[in-house]
């Protein structure tokens, strides 16, 4: 393994990464987030931002504290447990103390536009050089090669042309986003996976790889079987609001209080449905006997539904759900405060409590549960360039001197 950054001079987390050090030179979500996922896994992770022009999601509300000391926590979500230096990777001197860390790192990440670590003078190549095992990780929009591949992007323009946008919505509406930045996410995700995928293969081979994600990519990824019904039988996926395209009923369906999902559609799950609801003898009924039968818009329309908004209408969310427990697929289309409050998600960790201006705040928590590991309390976020003198200093082997020369200079 290569020299890691690793001693007593660093406070170090518990985890199956304990041990791995990473350099994260992104900002925003797509890159933030997958460092994230490597630290709460126990990987030593050093946020490196611009002493300038820090990471700009800082700005980005809620905030919690009091006035003039207001942090942000939506930074603060997909920046916990990270240590924080600023280095300017413009000057001639930042340049340098990069390339000393990348020495002593397992692994960088980054998110900036292709080719911007070249013009800088830090591409892979070069910084291979200094650690021939370096994992080095890229996320774009569109990825490192390919005729978009200089072209800006967000987590909109994933969605855009992944084709997830054209698919998601109304038919008779224009096509709507997915309401939250599922390309910035997913790029994130497949970032981390590739990374310990190249970590992997360090390990057998020594040597270290570009891991090259693109946002278009992954939204693409995530458009289920829009891909092989268009390869296969030359239709294109539309917006099909709350319907499937080939099962019913598999939908939302309104209740008392609120709606649920339902995915009945199989003719068992129909049967102890039509149990569960006093009338048995609907499982049998010709007109609507069969998933086939149940499938058919016009029965599912004038039948199926009616039916299902009878029974469903007469309860409320909880009250359904305990009727359905575990014998059918139902579930209550619960809000953010509904989920939080959920006793499943905080029997599975979910919400976890990280420290914030004095306050205890709950973000998501680790999805990724091994049945050997500890899962370690969540730390704070770093402030920009928290660990400058513990990181640079010790770890670096700069002197008080030079950490102040440097930063007179701007170059931390």
């Amino acid at each position: 393994m290569t020299e890691t950054l690793q001693n007593d001079a660093i406070p170090t987390r518990t985890g199956p990464l304990s041990g791995l050090t990473v350099l994260d030179i992104t900002r925003v979500v797509a890159g933030p987030f997958c460092s994230m996922l490597l630290a709460d896994l126990g990987a030593t992770v050093i946020k490196v931002e611009h002493p300038d022009e820090p990471d700009y999601a800082r700005s980005f509300p809620p905030f919690v504290g009091e006035d003039g000391e207001e942090l942000s926590a939506f930074f603060s979500q997909f920046n916990r447990n990270k240590l924080g230096i600023t280095i300017n990777l413009k000057s001639a001197e930042g340049k340098a103390l990069l390339k000393k860390l990348v020495r002593r790192a397992d692994v960088l990440v980054e998110n900036f536009r292709p080719g911007t670590m070249d013009r800088l003078g830090l591409g892979y190549e070069v910084l291979k050089a200094e650690n021939p095992k370096l994992i080095y990780t890229a996320i774009s929009g569109y990825g490192r090669n390919g005729p978009n591949a200089s072209k800006p992007a967000y987590d909109n323009t994933g969605q855009a042309s992944g084709g997830l946008w054209s698919m998601n919505g109304y038919a008779d509406r224009p096509p709507v986003r997915v309401g939250t930045i599922i390309g910035d996410l997913a790029a994130s995700l497949y970032a981390a996976i590739g990374t310990l995928a190249a970590l992997r293969e360090a390990d057998k081979n020594g040597l270290g790889q570009v891991v090259d994600i693109s946002q278009q990519d992954s939204v693409l990824t995530l458009t289920e079987n829009a891909v092989v019904r268009y390869t296969a039988k030359n239709e294109i996926a539309s917006p099909l609001g709350n319907e499937h395209p080939f099962v019913r009923p598999y939908g939302q369906f309104p209740c008392k209080d609120g709606y649920v999902f339902f995915g009945g559609y199989t003719d068992k799950f129909w049967a102890i449905t039509c149990t569960l609801f006093g009338e048995s003898d609907k499982a049998s009924d010709p007109a609507i006997d069969t998933m086939e039968k149940r499938f058919d818009p016009i029965v599912a329309e004038t039948k199926v539904n009616p039916l299902l908004n009878r029974w469903f209408s007469r309860y409320t969310k909880a009250e359904l759900e305990e009727i359905a427990g575990d014998k059918i697929p139902l579930s209550a289309i619960k809000t953010i405060a509904e989920v939080v409050e959920d006793p499943h998600i905080a029997a599975r960790n979910m919400i976890v409590k990280v420290p914030i201006a004095g306050k205890l705040i709950g973000m998501f928590g680790l999805p990724i549960k091994l049945s050997g590991a500890v899962e370690a309390a969540p730390q704070s976020a770093p402030a920009p360039g928290e660990h400058n003198e513990l990181i640079l200093g010790k770890l670096a082997g700069l002197s008080p001197e030079e950490l102040h020369a440097l930063k007179a200079g701007g170059a931390i």
